[in-house]
């Protein structure tokens, strides 16, 4: 599967579009990651633990976007748009979203 963030593929001709596909995922972070994460706001520097998080979720929402599309019988998706939320109770839960249009290209 092709992803692209563009509304084409250089080089390839889109024969047929199947329609928006999407994919997402909410991961909750765990008060261990949240303590770390507070003191690396305190004193700076990166929260690996978050930072994984985030790659895990993306994986995911990238991974059911692909099968979204493949049950369509599209080889590629064009146009994507990735989003980063937190959601629930104070913002404890990280989703990412993502969408594009399934296509067939050749």
């Amino acid at each position: 599967m092709i992803h692209s963030t563009t509304p084409s593929i250089d080089g390839k001709q889109i024969t047929k579009y199947y329609g928006v596909v999407t994919g997402e995922a909410i991961l909750g972070a765990n008060i261990f990651k949240d303590i770390f994460a507070s003191i690396r706001d305190v004193v700076g520097g990166r929260s690996a633990a978050y930072e994984e998080e985030l790659r895990k979720a993306r994986t995911i929402a990238f991974e059911e976007l692909s099968q979204e599309a493949a049950d369509l019988g599209a080889n590629a998706i064009v146009g994507i748009d990735i989003d980063y939320e937190t959601v629930g109770a104070q913002g404890g839960m990280l989703m990412v979203s993502v969408s594009g249009t399934a296509v067939t290209i050749k």
